[in-house]
């Protein structure tokens, strides 16, 4: 009699599977996404091509972020098929269960890189965070020269992030890019403790070129896109922090958008279209075959193009996520101290 059971509760489970694997795409996807230049570029450059291949419409509900994940999972409310996650967010929504796997067999994509391809998680845009300068600022080549304010006077810009500024701060105490995970964190607030008195904390990304061009702070850490474009300014991507954005799936979203929605993947994985959005903005994409469909003039400007590549470190996203409470904790210390 268990035997039998068994037997028949391992066949409702593979029917259920089998019919979730091959249930028809909705003819809608809803897609949680952060907003701004970069959505508006991907809805030009992806979605309007995948629903005049498909016919399937595609809606965006903006912003994204775990707390919207989660939310709509705990009230089982989840009405969106795809999300855009940062790291740390992947990592935690996964170690919480609320993502469901990417089905890589039904993506079918073209050649991505292997670090873009996590069981649950599609990497969509590979960004970078760097250093900034005003042209008439004495030029840093180094981290322990950006964060010198004797031999480099100035204001420095920077985020007002664990996540985007400790990194840098370890390295400007001498920290090798090889040790730089697990992070140091006193040898990083060490730092940040040193120049505290001469630095603006900025919170969106478009203030960093602001303060810089209206000469408020004649240094910067920001995010590369919001950078590399303006010609009022020096950068440089060594040393800097390159990062990825994932799309995931939410735990139990409907089987029928999931199966639209890796279709709209495997479009996303397209050289082209990637080529595509980086023309509105100078992000990239996953694909390695990516460089030769960009402006030649412009490879320069993009994180994930080789040369850029090999001068950058990867952020360790376990790292945070494992260690997130501890930081928060330190930080908030820091900030009430100052």
């Amino acid at each position: 009699m268990k035997n039998n059971l068994a037997v028949g509760w391992l066949a409702v489970a593979a029917a259920s599977l089998s019919s979730a694997a091959t249930a028809e795409p909705a003819k809608v996807l809803r897609i949680l996404t952060a907003g701004g230049e970069w959505t508006d570029a991907v809805q030009k450059c992806v979605d309007a091509p995948f629903t005049e291949k498909y016919g399937i419409a595609v809606e965006l509900e903006t912003p994204a972020g775990f707390a919207k994940l989660a939310g709509k999972v705990q009230a089982g409310a989840v009405d969106v098929a795809l999300m855009d996650l940062e790291t740390t967010e992947l990592e935690r929504a996964q170690a919480s269960g609320m993502l469901d796997p990417i089905n890589w067999e039904a993506v079918a994509p073209f050649e991505m890189f292997p670090d873009a391809q996590k069981p649950y998680g599609f990497a969509h845009t590979y960004f970078s965070t760097i250093m900034a300068w005003r042209p008439d600022a004495k030029a840093p080549t180094t981290w322990q020269e950006f964060f010198d304010t004797e031999n480099f006077p100035g204001k420095r810009a920077l985020p007002d992030y664990p996540g985007y500024v400790l990194a840098f701060a370890a390295l400007a105490d001498g920290v090798p890019p090889e040790e730089l995970f697990p992070l140091d964190l006193d040898r990083a607030f060490k730092t940040l403790e040193r120049v505290k008195g001469d630095v603006i904390w900025w919170s969106a990304g478009g203030q960093v070129a602001q303060l810089l061009e209206d000469n408020e702070a004649q240094y910067a850490i920001g995010w590369s896109g919001r950078i590399v474009n303006k010609d009022t300014l020096a950068h440089s991507f060594k040393g800097g922090m390159l990062e990825t954005s994932w799309w995931g799936v939410p735990k139990e979203s409907d089987p029928a958008m999931q199966e639209a929605a890796m279709l709209y993947l495997h479009e996303y994985s397209d050289p082209e279209k990637q080529a595509c959005v980086a023309q509105y903005i100078s992000y990239t994409g996953p694909s390695p075959a990516l460089d030769p469909l960009l402006p030649q003039d412009r490879l320069h400007q993009f994180p994930n193009y080789k040369e850029n590549r090999d001068v950058q470190f990867v952020t360790d996203g376990k790292w945070w996520f494992d260690n997130a409470d501890e930081v928060e904790r330190r930080w908030q210390e820091f900030k009430l101290a100052q």
